[in-house]
């Protein structure tokens, strides 16, 4: 009767614990939720301060766009970059503002890749609406600007034209707030470092040869005054850099034909005396990229020339930088224009 006894108390006892092990087995046996019915979780709100960038630049051929979007590539490692070629056309600014606010940029630094800061400077605020000036769409029939491309235009309700460019004027529908950088490339001492290391590439004999620095030019004496003022500035590079003969600035003034007549007579008569004096003329566009119109100007004189302009360069690619690090700071302004 005691053994009896004692192992109904064993089994007794052990009764709880095994159905304890009979609850855990069963709860770890159970299948997990699925991931259907698990709730998701919410995707996070768009920062309200994001930063990007907008290019803008001239463009061209498409060898001329590619090298301004080879310079830029490496921007996009810190910021969301666009760019939108034309000398301030609103249609491609319309859809690169449009791809920034895809991706959530509400703060947008416009790096104004031009030789001038002046150039297209009223035109641009006006399209982004941040000046009034601007209608509110695209009108449909185009027209040239009479008083050419630098300031705002003189029709602002008419397309625009460069060249082959088209220049649609109009305001862009936007709800980011906008900061314009208002320095030129001829602003920007580095580029020194690009004319000096362009002459060293092409100089055979410094002491026989005469540097000629060429750009487009504006129409308005004035400001053409200032285009050459700073465009020597940036000579002075090059004057340190080599012992050349001489080193001169001009600018062809390509789009105002009355201008352009006794530029391309003063561009002449300088390569021409540099084979007088028995030497030879280096020529360096002071150009985004390519040598524009230059080749046809000096046709029939001999010169020596890699036709590169300021791109490609790592000073430009630094100044671009530059300009975008001062803009995430800068005092943004959101459209106001009706």
């Amino acid at each position: 009767m005691k053994v009896v006894f004692i192992s109904r108390v064993w089994a007794l006892g052990l009764l709880p614990l095994i159905s304890l092990v009979a609850v855990v087995i069963g709860c770890a046996s159970k299948p997990a939720p699925s991931p259907a019915s698990a709730t998701p979780s919410p995707a996070p709100p768009p920062s309200a301060n994001a930063f990007g960038v907008l290019v803008m630049a001239h463009g061209g051929e498409p060898a001329w766009n590619q090298a301004v979007l080879d310079t830029v590539e490496g921007l996009k490692k810190k910021y969301t970059v666009e760019v939108a070629f034309g000398m301030a056309d609103a249609t491609t600014i319309q859809e690169a503002v449009k791809k920034l606010e895809a991706r959530n940029v509400r703060k947008i630094g416009v790096v104004r890749l031009f030789v001038s800061g002046e150039s297209w400077y009223e035109r641009t605020e006006q399209i982004l609406g941040v000046r009034p000036g601007a209608p509110a769409a695209s009108p449909p029939t185009p027209q040239a600007d009479p008083h050419g491309h630098h300031g705002a235009s003189a029709n602002p309700h008419a397309h625009g034209a460069h060249g082959e460019h088209a220049m649609a004027f109009f305001r862009v529908a936007t709800n980011a707030s906008f900061v314009l950088s208002k320095e030129g490339l001829a602003d920007a001492e580095g580029m020194g470092t690009v004319l000096a290391d362009r002459a060293t590439e092409l100089s055979r004999d410094p002491a026989r040869e005469d540097v000629l620095i060429l750009a487009h030019g504006p129409g308005d004496d004035q400001e053409n005054a200032r285009w050459l003022a700073k465009l020597d500035a940036r000579a002075g590079a090059v004057r340190s850099r080599l012992p050349l003969r001489r080193v001169e600035v001009e600018t062809l003034r390509e789009d105002w034909p009355e201008k352009r007549v006794e530029a391309e007579k003063r561009i002449r008569a300088y390569a021409e005396r540099a084979i007088a004096d028995g030497g030879k003329a280096i020529v360096i566009p002071y150009r985004v990229q390519g040598f524009g119109p230059y080749a046809k100007v000096l046709e029939g004189i001999d010169y020596t020339s890699n036709g590169k302009g300021l791109i490609p360069h790592v000073e430009v690619v630094k100044w671009i930088e530059q300009q975008a690090a001062e803009l995430e700071s800068g005092a943004f302004r959101a459209p106001v224009a009706k």
